[in-house]
């Protein structure tokens, strides 16, 4: 073998070493990010900070606090972040970081998107306000801790029967992962953004809130109106029919169909800029 052969095979051999630590951090950075551990990440790059300014500048009594923080920190981290940590885990153990889907995760997911369709649909008949909120890559935990833990298999009876009016859970949100109904009665940040229409409420204002911050898909029924609307990515599609809601669900959260065009969309829903 030639020294170039050689040589290739070298670079090569970094070039898959580090795309692959660089794969791992963003798939981890994509499982905190919008949870508390962001908070976390800025703080040790604050410590990490201090501790190199105070090796360049010697200072010896500001290196044995900052030793002692990155030491027991590390046992703090696990007990505070564990809820973190342990979808990390989780996602890592399903081969979720590799977006491989078994035929039974996939008809889950179908059978999730007709539940929220006909409860949508059911709500938006008898105009009664809803907000929910399905976790995608970006973790919720954050507004989840702020409701009342349900945990329960995601139904269209239960999904429709936390909504209706005067029943304990049905102002704020519900949050959604995969086929459950994690929480109810959750907060979530209101946005701030100039450009909502004024004829739109505090629900949709949250919609729009969590999805400036998350990657969630967030769906709302209006209780003056009836209309259905849904958020994701900062951006606004009002008036969606049942068939309409179907494929943005379907676009969003079907395995099979998050490569498809989304062109298909932009004739059912109306968005607002």
């Amino acid at each position: 073998m030639s020294w170039e052969e050689l040589d290739f095979l070298q670079v090569l051999r970094i070039v898959v070493d580090i795309a692959l630590v660089w794969f791992v951090i963003y798939k981890l950075f994509s499982v905190i990010r919008g949870t508390k551990a962001v908070q976390l990440l800025k703080g040790i790059f604050v410590v990490l900070g201090i501790w190199f300014l105070s090796s360049i500048l010697e200072l010896k009594t500001v290196q044995w606090l900052v030793y002692q923080a990155i030491t027991w920190g590390f046992l703090a981290v696990i007990i505070l972040f564990q809820p973190e940590i342990r979808r990390a885990l989780e996602q890592l153990g399903r081969g979720s970081f590799f977006s491989r889907h078994t035929q039974s995760e996939e008809k889950a997911v179908y059978d999730a998107i007709d539940s929220i369709v006909k409860s949508c649909h059911y709500m938006s008949k008898r105009r009664i306000g809803a907000l929910m909120s399905i976790e995608r890559e970006t973790g919720l935990s954050e507004y989840v801790e702020t409701g009342v833990p349900v945990n329960g298999q995601l139904t269209s009876e239960l999904l429709t029967n936390i909504f209706i009016p005067n029943a304990p859970l049905h102002d704020g949100a519900v949050v959604i992962s995969e086929n459950q109904i994690v929480a109810a009665a959750c907060y979530l940040p209101l946005s701030e953004s100039p450009f909502i229409s004024k004829e739109l409420g505090t629900r949709h204002r949250a919609a729009m809130g969590v999805s400036e911050v998350t990657d969630a898909l967030t769906i709302v029924v209006s209780e003056e109106t009836g209309n259905i609307s849904a958020t994701k990515n900062g951006e606004l599609y009002r008036k969606l029919d049942e068939d309409g809601l179907r494929q943005l669900l379907m676009q969003d959260l079907s395995p099979s169909e998050q490569n498809g065009s989304s062109k298909a969309l932009s004739w059912r829903a109306k968005r607002n800029g």
